[in-house]
């Protein structure tokens, strides 16, 4: 009976260390390097114990064994497996557009445009996937197109290049016109757009202009009492000595008005009664001046002494509109000195 009580005592101790002994000496789940991994979900192996490893989804090994195994220390045995992105093919640019893209590897993307003009069909981006294939094949840039470009009431319209068909590609341009007495109203010029519409169509109007009225100490060429039609003319000319300023002629614009009416300018007299003027290159005594007039925009000289030189010299002036100014250092001679002593006018003595 006493040694069945000592074997009981001893049981349990033995029991105690053994398990205590394999708990030291059993592995851990295994810390796997990037992009690698194992089967199941178990914790603890026992020494002996053999793992095969594998990569992940995306990345193929480069380098081996692909096995650890569990060591009677607890420690496992040392693997070189690397894991590395698999590659997809090299993208191609769809013809008429571009891709960009940093690399080819798993999980990359590309992105696709396409050049103006064009419009993309298909998927505008793809991913490289798990097996090594682009998640979308390459789109196509496909040119944009216009119908026929619409024609106004009265108009048409003029391509700048020649259209076969009832489509017009992106850029196309042409200018509308006018059926006479028929006007543009809005931009003559048309666009197939990027929206593969055409620009804004314009209108086609009868533009008339009322009679035109004459001008003060003028004329004009037509005295007609009708309505003038769009880009119609009537010339104006000046009575006597009065001088046109502007244009030669009008012309009825499309908004139905007149374009701007020149004036007649009057001429000018020169308002000296004694001396001499520098008048188109030559030196005229004023009275020699027949008739004492010079038209608008001329230009005559008149001679004032220089008193600290005892010079003289011509000074310019303009007639403007029927007025002409006498410089301020103009002095008209007496009769006498005109008359007996003119060789000691401005005029007459030595130029500065």
């Amino acid at each position: 009976m006493e040694h069945m009580w000592t074997l009981f005592l001893l049981c349990p101790f033995v029991f105690f260390t053994t398990v205590t002994s394999e708990e030291d000496n059993v592995c851990f789940r295994p810390q796997l390097a990037a992009n690698i991994e194992m089967d199941g979900i178990q914790r603890y192996f026992n020494p002996g114990a053999e793992l095969v490893l594998s990569c992940k989804q995306g990345y193929s090994p480069v380098s081996g064994p692909r096995t650890i195994v569990c060591g009677a220390s607890g420690q496992w045995t040392k693997t070189k497996l690397i894991c590395i992105p698999k590659h997809c093919p090299y993208p191609d640019a769809p013809v008429n557009g571009e891709l960009y893209y940093e690399d080819t590897v798993y999980k990359s993307t590309i992105n696709y445009t396409c050049n103006e003009g064009y419009v993309l069909i298909g998927a505008s981006s793809a991913v490289c996937q798990a097996n090594a294939t682009w998640s979308a094949p390459m789109p196509e840039c496909k040119a944009l197109t216009c119908g026929l470009a619409p024609i106004p009431k009265f108009g048409l319209i003029i391509y700048d290049k020649l259209i076969s068909g009832n489509t017009t590609d992106y850029g196309v341009t042409g200018t509308y016109k006018c059926l006479p007495p028929y006007v543009v109203f809005g931009n003559a010029r048309a666009e197939c757009t990027v929206s593969g519409t055409w620009t804004k169509m314009p209108e086609c109007r009868v533009v008339t202009c009322r009679p035109p009225e004459n001008i003060k100490k003028g004329f004009k060429s037509n005295n007609e009492q009708r309505d003038f039609e769009f880009m119609e003319t009537v010339k104006y000319g000046c009575e006597g000595d009065y001088a046109l300023e502007g244009s030669l002629q009008i012309v009825c614009q499309q908004n139905g008005e007149w374009s701007e009416k020149p004036s007649c300018k009057a001429p000018c007299s020169v308002g000296i009664k004694r001396g001499r003027i520098l008048y188109n290159g030559r030196k005229l005594w004023i009275g020699d001046l027949q008739p004492n007039r010079v038209l608008h925009k001329e230009i005559v000289s008149v001679y004032c002494m220089n008193k600290a030189r005892k010079c003289g010299y011509a000074v310019p002036t303009q007639c403007i509109d029927g007025k002409l100014k006498i410089p301020d250092c103009f002095e008209e001679p007496s009769g006498v000195n005109y008359t007996l002593h003119s060789g000691s006018l401005p005029s007459e003595i030595e130029q500065c």
